[in-house]
Parts: C-alpha cells; structure tokens; sequence
C-alpha cells in the first residue's frame, strides 16, 4: 500500500465526452443484419478534427476551471492512452502547450492498456505527495480502437477525464492511499504493426480482469482495515456493463453502491479514461464525507486501487466546470458510413 508522506488529493478534476454517437443498433445493422441485442445502446465518436489530444485539452481546462488554478501552477502534464495520435511525438507536450503550461514542465506520455490514466495518476500522487511539485495533471484519454465488425465495436468509445492532484487541504476529494497489482496475462494486446488489437479469449475473464481487480481491492482494503460497507461509491472499470456488477458483487458491493460510479451507455467503454470518468461522474453527484473506492483495470494486466474521501470543498467548485450529464445530453447521431469515414476505416488506393 502506498500512502504520501505529504497528504495529496484531487484539487479539480474535468471530464471531455464528443457529441457524436452511434447507436449499437447501427452497427448491428452492417454485421449481424440486425439479429440479436447490443451491449449498449450507442457509444461516443471523436468528430473528424478530435483526437486524444483535443480531448485532453478539453477536460484538462475544465479541471483548471474547478481548481481555479493557472496552468502555469503545474508541474507536470502527463497523459494516458492506448491511442496517442503519434508514434514517435509525445502528446504530452501538445497539452501543456495548448494549455500555456510550457516551457518549464515535465510533460510525458503513459501507457498500460486500460489504466494509462490511473498510472498518471498514481505517478502525479507521488510527485506532490513527495514534496517535489504542489500540483500534476494526470489524464485519460482514448479514442479506442476495434476491428470493424468485432465485439469491441459496440463498446470502444471517445473521452477524456483529467484529475489535477494538489496538497490534501486544498482538495474536493483526499486521497487516502492507493495499491496496485500487476502480472503478464496476456488477454489483449496489439503489436506495433498492427492496426486493430488482439483478444486472449480465454484469459479475458477470470485470469485477467477479475483476478486482479480482486486482488488490488482486497488487499487495500484488507490494509485499510476496511470492508466494502466503510463506502459510499464503488467505481471499477468497465469493459461491458456485466464485468463492473460481477466483480463487485464478488467483492461484496451492492448495486446501490457501484450504480453511481458506472458510466451511462450512451458513451460506452473510454478505455483509458473509463475509470477516471467513472470517478468524475461520481463526484459530479458526491456529498462531503462520502467515501469512494476505484479499481481500474489494464489488459496484459494490472490493476490499482484507491480509497477517497469526499471534502465540503467539492459543493464550491463543482459547478465552475460542465458536469458529466451536460456532456451526454448533447447527443448528435451518425450512420455507420459516416462513423467509418472517421475513423479513417476506409482505405482508398
């Protein structure tokens, strides 16, 4: 268990969803002619001229405009993703630019499938908490990747979720401790030259995301000294809407617990921003001295845990940026051509 010697917590955070959706039912219509039920009802897609990095700006001003803080009070801008635009080109380094944070900032980018976001996160807790910054930008953010007509298609959406960590007595939300637990399962992947990622069938489940979502949960709580009825909100990450509700009923949660934390399905899975959000969404509804507890998930695996608690702080500065719910009520549909067409899925010549 890893607790800062200097007490960090979230002093703002913003979440960025586009406005564009495609209904499940949409792309069931090209691959399955209609049959069967989908995942979710529709999921967000990045408009032609948005990327991780647009997305990235757009939830780290609003988490800026809830600290109320300049962009030159950081110390570090670190994003994120399975899905940086560049190869070789940081996407870092556009963020703290478009910002105004540059040039005297660390500014990197974060990689571990499903939790790159909470890797930043972890990284900016140890950064403040050790004294050698009084603030970090940790964000999520993906644009998702799935083989056209693949299972993934349904759920790998768009967004982006920015957490600025900040000494615990300035923060809407004190971060107790954090925990992480790692092992090479190898249950999704995607080598260098390849387009689309790759599932390990028969990993995806239990050795891979509920074997070590557990094992993170249990044992920061077990080193807590806590049980899941010490909190008010369970977030966990979610690859589909069955995986979140199962995990959290093995570990002793209850639907009125997690229900909160889940993301709406009309924005589906944004990978590494999914637990982040999650966290956002929760804090856009929190009460002071509610206690939030997060695990999130990266595929080929690992899994880090934290326990939170609310502050009165967070009633005087939730609404100085958009709420998650403003985000999903602006919703414009787009057919399967038009989807493909953005996604550059179309290979011409």
């Amino acid at each position: 268990m890893k607790q800062p010697d200097r007490p960090v917590g979230l002093v703002g955070y913003g979440v960025y969803v586009p406005r564009y959706r495609i209904a499940g039912k949409e792309i069931a219509r090209i691959w399955t002619d209609g049959q069967g039920g989908v995942p979710v009802d529709a999921k967000s897609v990045p408009g032609p001229d948005e990327d991780t990095i647009t997305m990235s700006i757009e939830a780290a001003r609003n988490a800026l405009a809830r600290a109320a803080l300049p962009a030159t009070a950081l110390s570090a801008v670190w994003v994120g993703s399975e899905s940086h635009p560049y190869s070789v080109k940081p996407s870092g380094t556009v963020v703290a630019e478009a910002l105004g944070t540059t040039p005297w900032i660390s500014a990197a980018d974060w990689e571990f499938a499903c939790k790159a976001g909470s890797e930043a996160m972890t990284a900016s807790m140890g950064l403040v908490g050790s004294g050698m910054a009084d603030y970090a930008l940790a964000i999520g953010a993906d644009t998702a990747q799935g083989r056209p007509g693949d299972a993934l298609e349904y759920t790998a959406s768009a967004g982006a979720a920015a957490l600025l960590i900040g000494p615990a007595e300035q923060s809407v939300a004190v971060i107790e401790a954090t925990l992480s637990y790692v092992t090479d399962t190898p249950d999704f992947f995607r080598r260098a030259d390849r387009p689309y990622p790759v599932h390990g069938h028969r990993f995806t489940g239990e050795p891979a995301y509920f074997h070590h979502i557990r094992s993170a949960a249990t044992r920061l709580l077990d080193k807590l000294g806590r049980t899941p009825a010490d909190y008010t909100y369970a977030i966990f990450h979610q690859p589909n809407a069955k995986f979140p509700q199962s995990v959290a009923k093995q570990l002793g949660f209850s639907n009125a617990q997690i229900a909160p934390g889940l993301l709406s399905p009309q924005i589906g899975n944004t990978y590494s921003a999914i637990a982040l959000a999650g966290l956002c969404a929760t804090l856009d509804v929190a009460q002071p001295g509610d206690t939030i507890f997060m695990t999130t998930y990266g595929s080929s695996a690992g899994s880090d845990a934290y326990s939170i608690v609310v502050t009165p702080t967070l009633l005087e500065r939730r609404n100085r940026a958009p709420l998650m719910s403003s985000y999903l009520a602006r919703q414009e549909f787009v057919d399967y051509a038009v989807y493909v067409k953005w996604r550059n899925e179309l290979v011409l010549g």
